[in-house]
């Protein structure tokens, strides 16, 4: 009896170490620094993108230090991108994705639910395709994809649900940028890095005011219903006969739906410790076009935040005639004005018009279906020099970053920082 005991707990010790061992091996497994061979960091399914929405991970360790601040040379930012299209928006997004990438950046990719799962497979296949965002782990395609509506709340929801997967998955970013598919940058991510660099992490970039004019009329008063917030198919908003009269505990701040926001402030409106986010996403569910308020009430409506807005949403932007609602496609007869604007984006574009080959030519250097070159390329100019890469850190800005650091010292100076902030 006692030997059959004995040759049990011998049995029982034997089976805790092994799974202890087997326990520390698969732990320390997990916690080794990613290698290029390591396991696929997404998978693909024709039906089932949800795979997709994994962690972006650090390929390499975070080597922020190497910027000396005892040499003065200020710790360099990362943006964090949605990049946002509908049916037929991939290959915009893919070239827009290739115009703004940087491995030091985030980037987040949706095709919302009017796109087909074909579609969104063709993107996602891109987007693992490229040996640089498989070696930096920086960019993925939402596989959930939302239905948005034009001009409907769902619009708002989309957006919030990227920056909810910002917030989680990714680590370390100070601004949030959102682009749409006929967007596109006037400068390399190392200019607008290397100015970033140098601006207070505090800064909120949006276009707001108070004077909404006849946007009261036509957005605040009217009462609407997104459909897209309970069926599963696109389709117009529905308007209720009733209108409602402007708020009186807070107050209603309209500008543009481009914006560059800061994850802390983002972070109050995911979060949410003050209830204020939450009382005006209901408030905006029934408003017309409420990306062009939402963010921008309630930034100018907490004391903790109204201090931090710079009124200008870095894009240039050309409106059609009054009552000035849509932006109209630039072309090449806008090229000069746009480059001399100093702005870092511009929209809107129609697919493939020539001028887009004039800005990748001539302000981005960017060779023909590859990335943006930078400091972190290492390859031979004009043929494809981010095929081989380096440190993310090394930043290369050039002249065109000197027209964006004119525009934010006209916007920083003391006559139009503070009078235009929140009033």
């Amino acid at each position: 009896m006692k030997r059959a005991r004995s040759q049990w707990l011998m049995i029982l010790t034997a089976t805790s170490l092994l799974f202890l061992f087997l326990l520390l091996t698969l732990t320390l497994a997990g916690h080794g620094k990613y290698s290029p061979s390591a396991a696929a960091d997404f998978y693909y399914e024709q039906r089932e993108f949800t795979t997709l929405d994994r962690n972006f991970g650090d390929t390499t360790e975070d080597t922020d230090n190497e910027n000396s601040h005892g040499l003065g040379i200020p710790k360099l930012p990362r943006f964090a991108y949605l990049i946002s299209g509908s049916k037929g928006d991939g290959p915009q997004l893919r070239r827009l994705l290739q115009a703004v990438y940087h491995p030091r950046n985030y980037y987040l990719l949706h095709l919302d639910l009017e796109a087909s799962d074909a579609e969104r497979l063709e993107l996602a296949k891109y987007v693992k395709s490229e040996s640089a965002i498989r070696e930096f782990r920086n960019a993925m395609v939402i596989g959930n994809a939302d239905l948005v509506t034009a001009k409907g709340p769902t619009m708002t929801a989309a957006t919030l649900h990227a920056i909810a997967i910002l917030l989680k998955r990714a680590k370390d970013w100070n601004w949030f940028i959102n682009l749409g598919a006929s967007d596109y940058p006037l400068m390399s991510q190392d200019d607008l890095l290397h100015i970033f660099s140098f601006l207070p992490r505090d800064l909120n970039f949006l276009e707001h005011t108070s004077n909404i004019g006849w946007k009261e009329n036509q957005r605040a008063r009217p009462i609407i219903i997104d459909p897209g917030l309970y069926h599963s198919k696109k389709s117009g908003v529905f308007w209720a006969k009733e209108r409602r009269s402007i708020p009186a505990s807070f107050k209603l701040f309209m500008g543009s739906t481009w914006v560059v926001l800061t994850k802390s402030f983002l972070e109050f409106c995911v979060w949410g410790w003050d209830n204020l986010p939450r009382t005006l996403l209901m408030y905006y569910t029934n408003f017309l076009s409420s990306p062009e308020g939402y963010f921008h009430t309630v930034v100018c409506n907490h004391k903790d935040y109204q201090n931090t807005t710079v009124n200008h949403n870095l894009h240039y932007i050309r409106w059609d005639s009054p009552p000035k609602a849509n932006p109209i496609n630039l072309t090449l007869e806008h090229y000069d004005d746009m480059v001399q604007s100093g702005a870092p984006f511009a929209g809107t574009f129609s697919r493939d018009d020539p001028v887009l080959n004039k800005i990748d030519k001539e302000l981005l250097r960017r060779p023909s279906g590859h990335f943006t070159p930078g400091g972190w390329c290492l390859g031979n100019f004009g043929k494809n020099p981010c095929l081989v890469y380096g440190n993310s850190n090394a930043v290369k800005p050039t002249v065109v970053s000197k027209r964006l650091e004119k525009l934010i010292v006209k916007l920083l100076d003391s006559e139009n920082f503070r009078p235009k902030q929140c009033k």
